[in-house]
């Protein structure tokens, strides 16, 4: 059956032409020949390009026969786009560089090799590749077999990253001056560069793993295809097809790719290149700014003149004020070998409208620059109109500045945006916690630790928050207090994070727990061992992300949501998402360019080896309402209307390092040794970069930064005074006129406060619960607060808890156990150390004695641990009292100790010996004492007041005096000192004294029928005595005599901790205690019962 209705196409509706100025009408009209054209920034290049396209069609050129080259492919698409609007669905071809070549050698490629595409290495790619070659090049010169040989005082940094950089960038210089393997040798031995001889056997090398895994790298692409293109039929054949070629951003071409022009539309053809030699900012991709300089000499018209030269004047970007400043940074740009009279006009460009404004300020610190800029950014959003998506943050240095200013800007409030190229793969927010899991999974049994495990869990595989890792470590230890009662086994219950690692590795123990964190915990770790078990029968690294990414329901669910909800949220949801198909991807391809099994260990080597940035397979076609954060060179032939360009510092920007100075590829010239970049060449690169992240600006330009108070601190950019010209009063320094009208501010402070939600939030709060405001006001700040609170999503969802007073932990009553902590009847547990803890802090105590929820031992109770135990070894006779000795034992266990780094290990361990030495010295002084015990342990229950207490604790040595009484000896080996004033009451040595007279030396050789105290001492074995600097400062407590203080403290002690109070004290222990960020007696942790 014919149905009645029929589609039909709506007819293309095509826009009117564009208003041209005089100078674009120039170019638009221009008929035949070579033709440059300079374009400065915002002077309608594109539109420019678009009409002169339009016209050659409306001419009668067919548009199969018109080219237009750019590169990259997001202009090539814009390009494309604006053509078909403009001239229809005929419009001519518009690619990049690389596609074009692309394009040339599979149409001359062999039949029999066409069935298989030819595969482009990513740039992470081939740095991995690179590096993969030095490193078995660098373990075949260990075995004698290398191949290449690399001068001697090269080899030992072959397998640095920095090494790998430097020989990549001489493979690329080499093939954009088209020398192979042969004509780079030649031209080693002529300069006599060994280890330019070395890097041309190394390109041999590279180039056959290239050919045999199929694949070409960017820079081999273009030589291939110059290649082709110089034979003399593939030229004819070039020229044939194409009768205009027009090319824009020429200023970006390099050596190979005007080569490639020149066989394509030289000889005085028609070649229109559109460029701007003040933007030329990508020498470090191999771009060569002379390309530009001598187009008019490269390209001459077809009677021997220069190529003709033509300039865009008119600026519609940039207000007046704002292109005056830009022009203050042309104006400093060096000449080129242009005609003198088109470059003046080219930096001469001329306002299309007033306005504008330019703003530079600096501050005390990084965190008082990224504050206000985020509070720079809010205010424009809401108080000036300015939408997120038209405000922009741009940085010298990506990997170096990104990451802070990301965080920064995120926590305050502002949506951000960041092409995924922008950071390498690895510190992906969601690709992380894949790559680890895969890692752990990967590595087998043993592989998980207990911080691996809080890592795994608290991440989006098990969404587990910090309450909840605690519930599920306090739940596994009641299971296991309560299987040893069964079992009747004594022994201390072991910490949460072991339990919950144990517990993760093997998920049947929380099998039959039904809480929801529980849940979550038993769900991963039943992953964990499948992807385990996965990899262990042979899968591949990509089949074990697969299986973790399908295993993890609640967070694919939890993404989905989160992209469709809109907002913050939905950009961050699909950032994450990029990322992921990007790490499957690159999963994907290292599994294609592999013949073999490829394990999870050596996938995760090479995204974990990948330092720069994964290559942009698309353009994103449709951004979200967020602000763009990115590096400077990202921000080229893109504008916004605010533009901030952050961290402008001294020795950053300009950063006049020369780049790849150890094996100088830029020193290659076609025709001989090329002279290295000078310092000004340098400084004019940085400079026309800061001119491009300038010139990005429509309405707005801020430029920050750091001025900081110490003479040797940072210092602002030389750039900033650039952008304008001061007339200043020689008697009193004070500015008199500045040209353009640019506002310069010292910023000393931060922002009052941020214009964000939870600072509003906390204001609001902090007026309504203050006493000392008036009634008016508190009620006002509680109707705003209510205002709030009532507002929800579409979901229902408040967009605003904390306005709502069941969130403010401080106004909820103090919690009590329903059951006391300790059992009725029982001793309550003390210790000498523990006593003097509880009566510093004893909320301390109870967290790390009671509780055991502190940290794992320190480096520095390791180095106690050691020198304790090498005291005991001599003190008991064991190890003789020799210092060469004791030096050879502490070497064997030293290493296991674990510092910050290794000048602190060295440190640490001088310290070490010096403390032997002083024990060894006090160790044979005559004391008239003779040692009976080392390290004696005791454990006594001793009635104190009517209470029953256990104390407990090792005594480091025991001695006995002239008349038989004991004298306890505690070896300290920490930096904290008491005063001697305190000795007398000194609570653990007063303890371990009242431990004699209890009884805990009974049996004790001389002490049958018990002993009596005769005093203490502490030996502070890391510092030296005042009259002798080779023995230990000693401080010595007299036996008891007269009131039992150590016994009234012991019974309070023990009835604070029966009734429970576990107050939080400031003081020393402060900066050295675990629980600083969750106490209320600290600023940090206020926010905990606030």
């Amino acid at each position: 059956m014919t149905s009645p209705f029929r589609l039909v196409r709506s007819p293309l509706a095509q826009p009117d032409p564009p208003v041209l100025d005089d100078f674009q009408l120039a170019v638009v009209e221009h008929a035949s020949g070579p033709l440059l054209v300079l374009a400065g920034p915002g002077t309608g290049k594109t539109t420019t390009l678009v009409e002169a396209v339009a016209r050659r069609i409306a001419d009668g050129t067919a548009p199969e026969r018109v080219l237009v080259l750019t590169f990259s492919r997001k202009a090539a698409m814009e390009l494309r786009d604006r053509m078909t609007a403009r001239i229809g669905a005929t419009a001519p071809q518009a690619t990049t560089f690389h596609s074009f070549c692309y394009a040339l050698l599979r149409a001359h490629q062999p039949p029999e090799e066409y069935a298989e595409p030819l595969r482009l290495l990513s740039g992470p790619e081939q740095d991995v590749m690179v590096r993969e070659l030095l490193a078995g090049g660098a373990e075949d010169a260990k075995a004698g077999t290398a191949t290449i040989r690399w001068p001697l005082d090269l080899r030992a940094c072959l397998t640095t990253r920095g090494f790998a950089d430097e020989v990549r960038a001489v493979l690329a210089r080499s093939r954009e001056l088209g020398l192979g393997e042969e004509e780079l040798l030649r031209f080693a031995e002529g300069v006599r560069r060994p280890d330019w001889a070395a890097a041309a056997h190394f390109l041999a090398e590279y180039l056959d793993v290239l050919d045999l895994r199929g694949v070409l790298d960017y820079a081999e692409l273009v030589h291939r295809a110059v290649l082709l293109a110089e034979r003399e039929e593939v030229a004819a054949e070039l020229r044939g097809r194409y009768d205009v070629v027009f090319v824009d951003e020429y200023q970006d071409t390099d050596p190979a790719q005007v080569r490639l022009l020149q066989r394509l539309a030289g000889g005085g053809r028609d070649l229109v290149a559109v460029g701007d030699p003040d933007q030329s900012i990508y020498a470090f991709r191999g771009a060569d700014v002379n390309g530009i300089l001598e187009f008019p000499d490269a390209f001459r018209q077809a009677d021997g003149r220069p190529a003709e030269v033509k300039v865009l004047r008119v600026s519609r970007r940039s207000g007046a004020v704002l292109l005056a400043a830009s022009r203050e940074l042309a104006r400093r740009m060096p000449m080129g070998r242009l005609p003198a009279d088109k470059l003046a006009a080219h930096r001469a460009l001329l306002p299309s409208r007033e306005g504008g404004a330019v703003e530079v300020y600096t501050y005390p610190t990084p965190g008082a620059e990224l504050d206000s800029i985020a509070d720079l950014l809010r205010r424009a959003h809401l108080e000036d109109g300015v939408p997120w998506g038209q405000m922009a943050v741009l940085v010298r240095a990506g990997s170096r500045s990104i990451p802070g200013v990301r965080r920064a800007l995120a926590a305050a409030g502002v949506p951000l945006e960041i092409d995924g190229d922008d950071l390498p793969l690895r510190e992906e927010t969601a690709v992380a916690p894949l790559l680890l899991a895969l890692r752990v999974c990967a590595e087998g049994e043993g592989a998980l630790t207990a911080d691996l495990a809080h890592t795994l869990l608290t991440g989006p595989l098990a969404a587990l928050d910090g309450s909840d890792l605690r519930r599920l470590g306090r739940t596994l230890r009641e299971e296991e207090r309560r299987a040893l009662a069964e079992d009747g086994v004594a022994g201390a219950v072991r910490p949460a994070e072991e339990l919950v690692r144990e517990a993760l590795e093997h998920p049947e123990l929380l099998a039959l727990l039904d809480a929801p964190y529980a849940r979550r915990a038993y769900e991963l770790g039943v992953l964990l061992r499948k992807v385990r078990e996965l990899l262990a029968g042979g899968g591949s690294g990509e089949d074990g992300l697969w299986e973790l990414w399908d295993g993890s329901r609640r967070w694919r669910e939890r993404l989905e949501r989160a992209a469709l909800r809109g907002g913050a949220a939905a950009r961050n949801a699909d950032r994450d998402l990029d990322a992921l198909c990007a790490l499957f991807e690159t999963a994907a391809r290292a599994e294609e360019r592999v013949s073999g099994h490829r394990g999870a260990l050596d996938l995760l080597a090479e995204v974990e080896a990948q330092d720069i940035a994964a290559d942009t397979l698309h353009v994103r076609a449709v951004r979200p309402d967020a602000v763009r954060l990115m590096t400077a060179h990202r921000s080229k032939g893109l504008e916004w209307r605010l533009v901030v360009v952050a961290g402008v510092q001294e020795g950053l920007w300009p950063d006049l390092r020369r780049r790849g100075s150890l094996l100088e590829a830029d020193r290659i010239g076609r025709d001989g040794l090329a002279e290295p970049l000078s310092a000004a060449a340098l400084l004019a690169e940085e400079r026309r970069l800061f001119y491009v992240a300038a010139t990005r600006a429509k309405e707005r330009l801020v430029v920050t930064a750091v001025k900081a108070p110490a003479e040797d601190g940072d210092e602002p950019s030389r750039f900033l005074r650039e952008l304008y010209r001061e007339t200043v009063d020689p008697r009193t320094g004070r500015v008199l006129e500045r040209v353009p009208q640019v506002k310069v501010a010292d910023v000393t402070s931060r922002p009052r406060r941020p214009l964000a939600v939870p600072a509003l939030v906390a204001e609001l709060r902090a007026v309504t619960v203050d006493p000392a405001r008036s009634p008016e006001l508190r009620r006002a700040a509680a109707e705003r607060l209510a205002t709030l609170a009532a507002a929800l999503d579409e979901e229902g969802r408040p967009l605003v808890p904390a306005a709502h007073p069941d969130q403010w932990w401080g106004l909820v009553d103090a919690t009590a156990a329903p059951q006391p902590l300790r059992e009725d009847g029982l001793p309550v547990r003390l210790s000498g150390s523990g006593l003097e803890q509880l009566e510093s802090c004893a909320l301390q105590w109870f967290l790390e004695k009671d509780v055991k929820a502190g940290r794992t031992a320190s480096a520095a109770q390791g180095f106690g641990n050691v020198v304790h135990a090498l005291a005991d070894e001599v003190g008991s006779g064991r190890t003789p009292a020799d210092l060469a000795v004791l030096m050879e034992r502490l070497d064997t266990v030293w290493d296991a100790l674990a510092f910050d780094a290794p000048w602190k290990s060295q440190q640490e361990k001088t310290e070490a010996r010096a403390a032997l030495e002083r024990f060894l010295r006090w160790h044979v002084l005559e004391r008239d004492r003779t040692t009976v015990a080392t390290e004696h342990g005791f454990d006594l229950i001793l009635d104190v007041g009517g209470v029953a207490v256990r104390i407990r604790g090792s005594m480091d040595r025991v001695e006995t005096d002239e008349v038989g009484r004991a004298y306890v000896v505690d070896f300290k080996t920490g930096k904290q000192i008491p005063t001697d004033k305190s000795l007398p009451d000194h609570r653990q040595l007063a303890v371990y004294q009242l431990a004699v007279r209890g009884g805990a030396l009974d049996g004790l050789p001389g002490f049958e029928d018990g002993a009596t105290p005769g005093g203490a001492e502490l030996v502070h074995l890391r510092e030296p005595a005042k009259g002798d600097p080779e023995a230990p400062k000693v401080q010595q407590q007299l036996p008891p005599d007269g009131d039992p203080w150590i016994e009234n403290l012991l019974a309070d002690t023990a009835g604070r901790v029966l009734a429970e109070r576990f107050t939080p004290t400031a003081g020393e222990r402060c900066g050295r205690c675990a629980f600083r960020s969750s106490c209320s007696a600290q600023r940090d942790g206020r926010h905990v019962v606030d």
